[in-house]
């Protein structure tokens, strides 16, 4: 049996998020905190690590190419609401975890949008202890259907699964895991201009 979190979107601390910032900036590293459990079959709970969303990777405003920057050249705007995480230890001897993490998106389709589907690119990655080296990051992309006269809707996005090492005098806790919206280097501007909404 596995142990779950859910996360929602209060924002982390900005100098924790600035220092991996620097470590991953390439890789455009744009935090709120989550909460997550877990359990084995023996009925232990499993630990989770450190589960966050990115403050400067965790809303989305795109615009219409060329046009301003006002509402009525907006397309749309994304949030990460949250997350629902699972733990659970990967082998007997509790050398690794894997983690079963999902994204809950909000999204609002902009006037000047020009279709009904939107594609959100989104990543997790996975730091070790010291938050110097990035372990695992992996990239999804989930598309966004809007019906007929809605312009808001909620989303979850596919399951991301990553596996945690747990080496020798670590605990599951040292180690992070980041959840962001992949941003272009003006939509990440933008969220560094206005800071977390």
């Amino acid at each position: 049996m596995a142990s779950g979190i859910r996360g929602t979107a209060p924002r982390a601390s900005r100098g924790r998020s600035r220092r991996w910032g620097l470590l991953a900036a390439a890789a455009l590293l744009a935090g709120c905190e989550g909460s997550a459990t877990g359990s084995t079959a023996g009925g232990n709970l499993a630990p989770c690590p450190r589960i966050v969303i990115l403050a400067e990777g965790a809303d989305l405003t795109r615009f219409r190419p060329g046009a301003g920057r006002d509402l009525t050249a907006l397309t749309a705007e994304a949030r990460i609401a949250g997350f629902d995480a699972i733990c659970d230890y990967a082998s007997r001897d509790r050398s690794a975890l894997t983690v079963r993490l999902v994204p809950r998106f909000e999204v609002e389709r902009g006037p000047a949008a020009e279709g009904r589907t939107l594609d959100l690119p989104w990543f997790v990655a996975l730091s070790d202890p010291g938050d110097a080296n990035l372990l695992d990051r992996q990239s999804f992309t989930s598309r966004v259907s809007f019906a007929a006269n809605v312009v808001r809707t909620n989303l979850f996005g596919q399951p991301a699964r990553l596996t945690v090492p747990l080496a020798e005098g670590t605990r599951a806790a040292d180690y992070t895991v980041r959840l962001s919206l992949q941003l272009t280097p003006e939509e990440l501007a933008l969220n560094r201009a206005r800071g977390p909404r």
